[in-house]
């Protein structure tokens, strides 16, 4: 999970990128930062997805890996 301090620095970036333009190092901590939360999301999202389990008409359990 991304930490506190590092989402509140993502938003902080965004609302100056409003205001005013981010030097170059800013941008590649934006950048950074928000290749680091893309990825977390996509591993929780990830994980949950496998927890899906589908139920049949009759009522029987078949998880996505019996369904391969």
């Amino acid at each position: 999970m991304v930490s506190k301090e590092k989402l509140d620095r993502i938003n902080e970036l965004a609302r100056k990128s409003k205001v005013t333009e981010l030097t170059q190092e800013e941008k590649e901590e934006q950048q950074a930062l928000r290749s680091e939360y893309i990825a977390n999301f996509r591993e929780v999202f990830r994980g949950q997805l496998e927890q899906i389990k589908f139920v049949d008409e009759d009522g029987i359990v078949e998880t996505d890996k019996d369904m391969n």
